[in-house]
């Protein structure tokens, strides 16, 4: 991720400043592409730092809040976006012009894929920064309701397919128990008999 900043803070163009921010929110939202492109700038909230999406999965709206390095790379774009209303992300002509209309699912990809190449990443795609959001998250110790709910998943099931954790975190998760289990005492009855 950092070396994808990297590139985009190589860039000092509008294009640079733009694709920041997708990537920030893409990662901080744990957005899907589909859910990325669908934002409007009235759907960002700056002062709680909270995003609305209305375009999920089985078109239920959402709030999603942004860290503050994300809202600081949103914030950026924006000073160049302009507060016009419509898309949140606009296209960029190769002068930096920025046209403004709606972003496709392609152009994101597209976008991704291109700054992965100048950053020398392996090849990645958009659902790789949702992965890495619910995954971190749960890592994180942040309960599967609540991630499931910041992914907009349906069922909890979806979102445990993101639980890289394994066996190390079972065994913490038990180490948190207190079984009021008296041993002693109770062998001192065996003894006894």
């Amino acid at each position: 991720m950092q070396a994808l900043f990297h590139v985009c803070a190589q860039d000092e163009s509008v294009k640079g400043s733009r694709d920041a921010a997708l990537i920030a929110v893409l990662y901080s939202a744990g957005l899907r592409r589909s859910e990325v492109v669908a934002l409007d700038l009235a759907d960002w909230n700056e002062q709680d730092n909270c995003l609305i999406v209305r375009s999920g999965k089985g078109d239920k709206d959402r709030t999603n809040y942004l860290d503050d390095g994300a809202a600081s790379a949103l914030t950026d774009w924006l000073r160049w976006r302009e507060e016009e209303s419509g898309a949140l992300f606009y296209p960029t002509r190769k002068g930096g012009k920025v046209e403004k209309r709606r972003m496709t699912d392609q152009a994101v990809l597209d976008i991704l894929q291109g700054r992965g190449k100048e950053a020398k990443l392996a090849s990645f795609s958009p659902h790789d920064f949702r992965r890495t959001f619910a995954s971190n998250m749960i890592d994180a110790g942040v309960d599967i309701v609540t991630v499931q709910n910041l992914m907009g998943h349906a069922s909890p099931v979806t979102t445990a397919r993101y639980d890289r954790r394994g066996e190390e975190a079972k065994r913490r998760a038990a180490s948190l128990l207190h079984t009021p289990y008296a041993a002693s005492r109770m062998a001192g009855i065996k003894d006894r008999e």
